[in-house]
Parts: structure tokens; C-alpha cells; sequence
């Protein structure tokens, strides 16, 4: 199963602290913008070669959990 922590990381000096792809720039927000603009995976990754298929499902693994703690939390 996928591990969403093995694909995003938190650091406060990259993209001001917002979650990115790990060993890029690209924020977990950039990933979901595309895919609400109705890119698919491959055309992401054509635009972006450093990325895999695992990184973009993880970006949505990880908005999905954090989805629900914020649901949790209201």
C-alpha cells in the first residue's frame, strides 16, 4: 500500500513550508490543481519527468487524509 510519507515532505525553507513532492519543488497543491484542470497523471508526468505515477497518488492520498482530520476537528 501506498505510503503517502515516503512521497511528501514538510520543510519550512522550501515553498515556505508548504507540502511538497519530495526532492522537488512542486507542492502537493500544484499536483491537485492540475488534476482539477483535468490533467491526467501522464500528462503530469510528461511535464514533469522527475516525477512517478506513486508521487501524484500520494499527493492525493495526502489531501484526502488531511480532508479528514479537518472534518474530524469541526
Amino acid at each position: 500500500m501506498l505510503n503517502y510519507n515516503n512521497h511528501i515532505e514538510i520543510k519550512p525553507d522550501i515553498r515556505f513550508g508548504k507540502p511538497v513532492i519530495k526532492g522537488t519543488r512542486i507542492s502537493v497543491s500544484d499536483i491537485l490543481s492540475m488534476l482539477a484542470d483535468n490533467m491526467c497523471i501522464s500528462e503530469i508526468i510528461e511535464d514533469f519527468p522527475q516525477l512517478k505515477s506513486d508521487d501524484i497518488k500520494a499527493c492525493l492520498q495526502y489531501a484526502s487524509f488531511n480532508e479528514r482530520i479537518v472534518a474530524y476537528a469541526v
